[in-house]
């Protein structure tokens, strides 16, 4: 299915982008071999470099309507060349008996291998379950949050430590990932927009074994602190204005620069895939928004280190679902920074693509 967006307004595009509204382009459990990139359907793309069995495996999310039980959940296909694929193969279902609703979604699943076992972060939903709107808040907030899921390996099975998020449950969030700072573990998560109009990144400390949150949050920046974002608004006449934040990843330069890549919106409707770095060197920061690295419509990044010692970002391009796509980018590491040193073929040949009007 094609999706024409022209005409729709940036509220809308937002919900499709993050509802989980689309199947992927390989369905169900069956596995196909010799598949590319470009053959399947990677939205919030996370890809684990496995020492251990020298496989790489890049997870993405998958709807309800996809899976034969009928529950949202992920799949995972893998490669060891980064080239070739083989996939999809169902590693995770919402499940059924607990807080989240198996039919509303599962979001930006991510797995780390930490202290020799793999951890699952995973956003599940219950739009049934109301929780109090921010102050300035225009729509209904439910309950949305990061949950933990434990194996012994990348493929699952994995188990929740209990039936709740890590997440505190009256806060609207999402996207959360692993960082481990001085052998101290943290999760950090997007407090979503919509209950706090802008929204914003925020840490809160882990147990020892990722098993539970410990203390309270603490605010790392708000997503309007960036100087290139652009604010959208249900209708132009009616603010307030809201702001996206999405997708946090960290990593840390050779001269030991601590950066966060993160997401959001252009003032052309495209989207950035964007990085701050803590003035500090630390989570605490505090933290400075640089100019992004992608403006081209792609999104959600992480960074791993392939077998070859290479430095490689993978983001979705586009940020519009079905036709999302995992797109390979290798990074120099520059010390004070990353910069794009080269694309896969596949990015090479869409960013040829003559623009719309030109011949």
């Amino acid at each position: 299915m094609r999706i024409n967006t022209q005409g729709m307004k940036k509220a809308q595009v937002i919900l499709l982008l993050f509802g989980g509204l689309w199947r992927p382009v390989c369905g169900g459990s069956q596995e196909t071999n010799g598949l590319s990139l470009e053959d399947f359907r990677a939205h919030d793309p996370y890809i684990l470099a496995d020492e251990p069995s020298r496989t790489y495996y890049l997870y993405t999310s998958v709807t309800s309507g996809a899976l034969p039980r009928g529950q949202a959940g992920v799949v995972t296909y893998t490669s060891k060349d980064l080239i070739t694929w083989q996939g999809p193969k169902v590693i995770f279902e919402v499940p059924k008996d607990g807080w989240a609703n198996p039919a509303h979604g599962a979001w930006a699943p991510e797995v780390h291998l930490y202290q020799g076992k793999y951890y699952l972060f995973v956003t599940l939903h219950n739009r049934d379950k109301l929780i109090e709107r921010g102050p300035r808040s225009r729509q209904a907030t439910h309950m949305r949050g990061t949950q933990i899921f434990v194996s012994d390996g990348p493929e699952g099975p994995f188990k929740p430590f209990a039936d709740r998020p890590a997440t505190p449950e009256d806060l609207m969030t999402l996207d959360g990932t692993l960082f481990v700072e001085e052998g101290v573990p943290w999760m950090v998560y997007c407090h979503e927009w919509i209950q706090v109009t802008d929204g914003t990144f925020e840490a809160i400390r882990l147990k020892d074994d990722l098993s539970a949150a410990v203390g309270e949050p603490i605010l790392l920046f708000r997503a309007s602190e960036a100087p290139w974002i652009t604010p959208w608004e249900a209708k132009p006449e009616d603010p307030p204005r809201n702001f996206v934040s999405d997708g946090p990843f960290f990593y840390r330069t050779k001269t030991g620069r601590l950066m966060m890549l993160w997401s959001s919106w252009l003032e052309d409707g495209q989207y950035a895939q964007a990085a701050a770095y803590s003035l500090s060197g630390r989570l605490i920061g505090p933290w400075r928004q640089a100019e992004p690295l992608l403006t081209d419509n792609s999104g959600h990044g992480m960074i791993f280190t392939a077998f070859d010692g290479r430095r490689m970002l993978v983001v979705h391009r586009p940020t519009m679902s079905p036709q999302s796509r995992a797109r390979l980018h290798e990074l120099e590491d520059t010390g004070d920074g990353l910069r794009i040193k080269t694309s896969s073929p596949a990015v090479q040949r869409e960013n040829n693509k003559p623009k719309s009007g030109e011949n």
